[in-house]
């Protein structure tokens, strides 16, 4: 049984990985951290058929607060998911961005790794590169450098491509590429669209399906100490291979 964490459950990504969890017999505990409850309808209902299991930890002194409580979390969570990112508009300028994204990231990390964390899940984007002149694509690079410098027993990395699916908040540019590559295929083939863009629930399935693996050392991705997916790994481990099992 594997016992875990969460920061950015209550987004597009992290809400699926939070009902994925859930949804697991082999999961037993799942810490939520977050600035608020979940809303998810489905996450709701999941934790009413599962009482006990999703344990939420509310608090709007983000780092210092959450990382205080992931030091002394009973039980240890064995996986910690990330899934906590924002954009440059919602955060109001790179600077404040960067702090959520990176520097709150990188403090939540190291109190995972405190805590006796041994398996670390990112979900970064397609693109991450800390030489990068893009600063977006930078900042992932960065991000992904401060935590493999951490030294987790297991680094999972996933880089999807546009995501897609129903978000709280929107982010119109994103929606509307997302949009473009779900239209085109349904005109020409799914595999153009599985290119294009991966869908929220799939990401979060591969995300889970390489955790496990890592914790547990089984199949090619469970040997590996830094693993990364981009979006045909994505595919594969969160619905090819998933709906095969």
């Amino acid at each position: 049984m594997a016992t875990t964490a969460i920061v950015g459950g209550t987004g597009l990504v992290g809400s699926h990985i939070v009902n994925t969890l859930l949804s697991m017999p082999t999961v037993s505990h799942i810490a939520f951290l977050a600035r608020r409850a979940p809303s998810n309808s489905t996450t709701q209902t999941l934790s009413e058929s599962h009482p006990g299991k999703l344990a939420t930890f509310v608090s709007p002194d983000l780092p210092s607060a959450w990382c205080s409580h992931l030091r002394t979390a009973t039980p240890v969570p064995e996986i910690f998911f990330s899934s906590m990112a924002t954009t440059r508009a919602n955060a109001g300028g790179l600077a404040p961005q960067r702090a959520l994204e990176h520097d709150a990231n990188v403090e939540l990390a190291r109190a995972a790794k405190e805590a006796g964390t041994r398996v670390y899940v990112l979900i970064s984007a397609t693109g991450a590169d800390k030489t990068s002149m893009i600063p977006y694509n930078k900042l992932k690079g960065d991000i992904e450098q401060s935590i493999l410098d951490i030294g987790f027993e297991k680094t999972v990395i996933l880089r999807p491509g546009m995501i897609s699916g129903k978000r709280e908040v929107g982010r119109p540019i994103e929606e509307a590429i997302s949009g473009i590559g779900n239209v085109m295929g349904w005109v020409s083939q799914p595999l153009l669209r599985d290119w294009w863009t991966q869908d929220a629930s799939v990401i979060a399935r591969a995300a889970v399906s390489a955790a496990m693996k890592a914790l547990q050392g089984s199949g090619a991705e469970g040997e590996k100490k830094v693993l990364y997916l981009g979006g045909k790994d994505i595919v594969r481990l969160g619905r090819t291979e998933w709906e095969e099992t």
